[in-house]
């Protein structure tokens, strides 16, 4: 894999650190702050505002204390009184400071965790508004993992920015200070603070770019830890030996990135020392300036002590200052990508949308369907026409690539059609509400998705809402062939399945798909729609699986993808794709009687068990 060049931070994909597009988004940040717990961002706005003025308050009690002690050495009759009384003051700050900034770091932890969670929901819901057109797409994965990767960092920018506004008090309050015996120190201390501002804020820039250009690199890196480290795989990668082939591709892959971060890092280092040597020499400067004041007679020794402690407290805020504007920048940068993805447009709801027949009469009828995936110039679905009876159950046969499972998807509506329609009862599909639509299915994929979560909940799936209820959980266990695999259970339906948690239990593949199965059982639907789900079966529990389906779903619309003809014969009426378009449609027996496609992949496949 050739590697991805570091990208202009001036290019049209934000990469400004100066970008005020960037930090246009903090205030929408904030909103979502206060958003999480108004309360704790009180409380820790107040606490940032208090603790803020504590450092020029205490080096002004500290100049009393020094003058006042010189003061009293100079008395033959001492008088104490002032001197313990400022001490005391000053006591009192230190300790209300330490408890305001243990207050601040609590609180910061507290809306940290709040926000990360609230976030990483977000992104969670926003991914399942989406189409699955948009979720098939690798440039969505893209966009996916910039707006995850940064949820620590997001926290670190809230932090950062409250306290910008800490340290901007500090600062003003310093700089009035200075101000007050003299002014000049402040030109100095800015012209000395301004290089490194500018180097930061350039590798800053850089570094977000080189994250950005090399987000698919770091998707693969993290893909690479998963194949190599999971028990998924665990068994092919011992059995074939990948550990050194997917080991030497991680270990190639991040060396590369490895070694461009480290050549921005040696870079930025290298100016930076440069730069703080420089703001050194300025307060160095400024500091034997102001021992020449005092020694003549200018100012007083605790003035010395207040001048100088100013002085460096101030440099190394406004450094902290422009080094955290920095990262703020850089972080927002981020923080827009999050945001980019939460704006990504969602699909267009069916503007007044016509309510669904409560009992289906005619059934589905498909015209001129064509269909192109996005991005392909090569069509998955050619001209198709067909018509699916109300309670009819019908099987769609081909070989693999021959658009079956797309048909499936464009019935769901899960994309639409390139061009023709598809109705439902002599209406088009797109005219219903998509949530209600969808509801009158019960639906089981190929590749469904193994939950490890608790049996229950792996069935209850098919109607989420049903979670709690045993009876009806049960009942779809039973009629999908899964009441055994419960009665296996030490814990029941509520037995803990997979590897990846505390007294988890693995299932067979077999036993996998009889829960899956009962997932479409969970709900009442009008619709059935089976796409491989016994593929892990034998020959004789797929048989058996689908008997009882035919029996339970009498009267319901049936759609059935299988590669085993002893199940698809059961169908009413067999659809025969090729190529992306109807070859034969009718039953086995027509079907056999029609030496094509459909009775040449029949008697190949019976041969197989003579």
């Amino acid at each position: 894999m050739a590697r991805p060049k570091l990208q202009s931070i001036t290019d049209k994909q934000k990469t400004s650190v100066f970008s005020l597009d960037s930090l246009s988004a903090i205030p929408r940040f904030f909103g979502e702050i206060w958003r999480v717990s108004p309360k704790l961002f009180t409380v820790n706005s107040i606490g940032r505002l208090l603790a803020a003025l504590s450092p020029v308050i205490t080096l002004w009690i500290g100049k009393i204390i020094i003058d006042e002690i010189i003061t009293q050495i100079a008395l033959e009759e001492q008088d104490l009184t002032r001197l313990w009384t400022f001490v005391g003051i000053e006591l009192g700050v230190v300790i209300l400071t330490e408890l305001l900034n243990r207050l601040v770091t609590l609180t910061d932890g507290l809306i940290g965790d709040l926000y990360s969670n609230a976030s990483s929901e977000k992104i969670l819901r926003k991914t399942n508004e989406l189409t699955l057109e948009q979720l098939e797409d690798p440039e969505f994965y893209d966009k996916l993992e910039r707006a995850r990767q940064q949820t620590n960092g997001r926290v670190n920018l809230m932090s950062d920015a409250l306290g910008q506004v800490q340290a901007l008090i500090s600062i003003v309050s310093l700089i009035a200070a200075l101000i007050y015996f003299e002014p000049w120190l402040i030109v100095l201390l800015i012209l000395s603070i301004i290089p490194s501002f500018i180097n930061e804020a350039k590798y800053s820039s850089h570094r977000y770019s080189l994250a950005r250009s090399w987000t698919a690199e770091r998707r693969e890196l993290d893909y690479l830890r998963f194949v190599g480290a999971n028990n998924t795989t665990a068994k092919e990668v011992k059995l074939f030996g990948l550990t050194d082939y997917i080991a030497l591709r991680f270990k190639n892959l991040s060396n590369k990135y490895y070694h461009i971060n480290k050549n921005l890092s040696i870079k930025q280092s290298i100016y930076g020392s440069l730069f703080n040597i420089l703001g050194t020499l300025s307060y160095y400067g400024a500091y034997v300036f102001i021992i020449i004041e005092v020694i003549a007679g200018v100012l007083t020794i605790g003035e010395l002590t207040f001048l100088s402690g100013s002085f460096n407290r101030l440099r190394n805020n406004l450094q902290q200052f422009f080094s955290r504007f920095t990262r703020i920048s850089e972080s927002a940068l981020y923080l827009m990508d999050y945001f980019d993805f939460l704006d990504i447009p969602l699909e267009q709801h069916t503007v007044n949308p016509i309510p669904l027949p409560e009992v289906i009469n005619e059934g589905f009828e498909l015209r001129n369907v064509q269909f192109y995936y996005p991005g392909s110039d090569t069509p998955v679905l050619k001209g198709v026409s067909f018509h699916i009876k109300a309670g009819e159950k019908i099987a769609f046969v081909g070989e693999n690539g021959a658009g079956k499972t797309t048909l499936i998807k464009l019935i769901l509506r899960f994309y639409e059609p390139t061009s023709g329609e598809i109705l439902l009862d002599g209406i088009n599909i797109n005219k219903f509400s998509k949530e209600e639509y969808r509801a009158r299915f019960g639906v089981i994929f190929q590749d469904f998705f193994k939950y490890e979560f608790r049996l229950r909940e792996n069935i209850a799936v098919g109607d989420i809402a049903q979670i709690d209820n045993d009876s009806l959980i049960t009942d779809a266990a039973e009629r999908s062939l899964a009441s055994q695999v419960i009665a296996e259970m030490t814990d029941g339906i509520d037995q803990q399945l997979g590897r990846r948690f505390a007294k988890g239990q693995e299932l067979s593949g077999g036993q996998w798909q009889k829960v899956a199965l009962a997932r479409a059982y969970m709900k009442n639907a009008d619709i059935m729609v089976l796409d491989e789900p016994t593929s892990a079966l034998d020959a004789q529990a797929e048989f058996d699986v689908f008997e009882r389906f035919i029996g339970l779903t009498k009267g319901k619309t049936s759609i059935i993808i299988s590669h085993r003809f002893s199940t698809v014969r059961m169908a009413d009426r067999i659809l025969v794709l090729k190529n992306g378009k109807i070859e034969e449609i009718g039953t086995h027996e027509e079907l056999m009687n029609n030496p094509q496609t459909y009775s040449r992949l029949f008697n190949l496949q019976a041969a197989g068990y003579q």
